[in-house]
């Protein structure tokens, strides 16, 4: 009929269990491992600085069109130009001045007053027409900020 053998596991986990000389990692693995991790860090950390100076441009700009545009229509609404970037917080156009991603701060902006020419013939006092960068970096394109 049916035969039944009862195994002993005894023998299984003395065959199992490593000697302890065999235990851990080469030394040589070791050394592969940390010079994989090592070369992956290498390539991944310059996109990763590029993609934040990315995004901060993207930002400078955003806040040079949103400035500039609020300073032609406050220009056309008060038949002046305004004579400070505070002008257009003080009158409503802005809640506050926006931040330079490059500087860190709201004072840093670098106003650019008009000489002669006006944006309305009724125009009779001098203003700000235009609004840079007061970082003194250079973009990723070679440009100053301050000249964009």
């Amino acid at each position: 009929m049916f035969k039944i053998r009862i195994r002993s596991n005894r023998n299984r986990l003395a065959q199992r269990r490593p000697r302890s000389g065999d235990t851990g990692f080469t030394l040589i693995e070791l050394v592969i491992v940390i010079t994989i991790i090592l070369v992956l860090v290498s390539i991944a950390a310059p996109m990763y600085r590029n993609s934040v100076i990315r995004a901060k441009e993207a930002v400078l700009r955003d806040h040079l069109f949103t400035m500039r545009s609020l300073i032609d229509e406050y220009t056309l609404d008060k038949q002046e130009a305004p004579q400070s970037l505070q002008d257009l917080v003080a009158n409503g156009y802005l809640r506050q001045l926006p931040v330079d991603p490059f500087t860190g701060s709201s004072e840093t902006w670098a106003e650019v007053l008009e000489s002669d020419t006006f944006m309305v013939p009724d125009q009779r006092t001098a203003g700000i027409v235009d609004v840079h960068s007061g970082s003194n970096l250079t973009s990723l394109s070679g440009e100053l900020y301050s000249s964009w």
